[in-house]
């Protein structure tokens, strides 16, 4: 089972790397592969609270980053901005490694995932500023930090 969710991972991070996306497909295999190890690990009802507890978390700073661009597109006067800080598709993603971690290792499993993805930022943000390659808002995906976050949580020894 290990294997077969570490393949999952590495999809996952891979393809968000890639085409910044997470698909519908993925989500549905996680989801069943998170309810499986969640069972296994948990039990039903820490997993099922885990899983919405990931979803919901996400699904509010999804909502917020869609508050902020907004916001920032109002202050800097332009009609429309495409720039979001996460995607539907990462709410999804948290859902299923809320069933993988069930309830209440989804908070330090996104904790660990945004933790990592801030260090990452920060560096690459640094990188591009002495290369004078910065553009405001550049973005990088966020799958790959939430899974290197659970897997370092589901397999710690």
């Amino acid at each position: 089972m290990c294997a077969v969710i570490l393949g999952f991972f590495a999809v996952v991070a891979i393809i968000d790397y890639e085409h910044r996306a997470i698909l519908f497909q993925e989500s549905v295999v996680g989801s069943i592969l998170g309810l499986a190890m969640g069972f296994y690990l948990h039990g039903i009802i820490p997993t099922i609270l885990g899983g919405l507890a990931g979803f919901l978390i996400m699904l509010v700073l999804y909502y917020l980053g869609i508050l902020f661009a907004r916001l920032v597109t109002r202050l800097r006067r332009q009609v429309n901005s495409s720039d979001v800080g996460l995607g539907f598709g990462d709410v999804t993603l948290a859902g299923v490694l809320g069933l993988m971690l069930g309830w209440p290792g989804i908070t330090i499993g996104l904790i660990v995932g945004i933790i990592l993805a801030g260090m990452v930022s920060a560096i690459y943000l640094v990188i591009l500023i002495i290369s004078r390659r910065y553009k405001v808002f550049s973005s990088i995906p966020y799958a790959p930090f939430l899974v290197l976050g659970s897997a370092i949580l589901l397999f710690r020894p």
